[in-house]
């Protein structure tokens, strides 16, 4: 299943400071998760950020505040799902009754507050398109177990780059050029 321009939002999920030093290859985390902010800007579709805790985690690292610019709004949470949070919740259906309703997942850790997120979504009727290479965990095992479970869930899991082109749909067009620096 391709992710439409029309039917999609992002979901960026705890990518906060005392978290990411830890996290398996954290950079090529922010790069791509910079990349999926940047073609939400292009395509102006809705974009929800979370922070777990930030008073004891921290708030969402600055590369990523950069590049969200005005569209840094973060929802803080307890829970692990972002579902479980009521401010979130109301987020998303709010989105649905726009049409919207496949949700490309990002951010750490993969097999917590992302892997929940996820299956609490797949079971309240989203599609969910989980950027695999957008989500980390501290350990490499923990991340590529949580991909293989949301896959088996009914999550389709695939590279940034697979949802950016699928979005793009063409080269050669204005929103192709602005999305070039994120894919080289």
């Amino acid at each position: 299943m391709f992710v439409e321009r029309e039917r999609a939002f992002l979901v960026i999920v705890d990518v906060q400071e005392r978290l990411l030093p830890a996290i398996y290859n954290a950079q090529g985390v922010v790069d791509n998760v910079k990349a999926l902010v940047a073609l939400a800007r292009t395509y102006g579709f809705p974009l929800l950020l979370t922070e777990q805790y930030p008073r004891g985690l921290g708030k969402t690292v600055s590369p990523l505040v950069e590049e969200l610019g005005s569209h840094y709004d973060p929802i803080e949470k307890m829970t692990f799902s972002c579902m479980g949070e009521p401010v979130f919740r109301k987020r998303v259906f709010d989105i649905r009754k726009d049409g919207r309703d496949q949700v490309i997942l990002a951010g750490i850790e993969a097999h917590v507050c992302v892997y929940q997120t996820a299956l609490h979504l797949l079971g309240g009727g989203w599609e969910v398109h989980v950027a695999h290479d957008a989500v980390g965990s501290r350990a490499k095992e923990n991340h590529m177990r949580a991909l293989d479970v949301m896959a088996s869930a009914g999550a389709w899991v695939k590279p940034t780059e697979s949802i950016v082109f699928e979005v793009l749909e063409k080269a050669g067009t204005p929103e192709f050029k602005s999305m070039m620096p994120y894919i080289k």
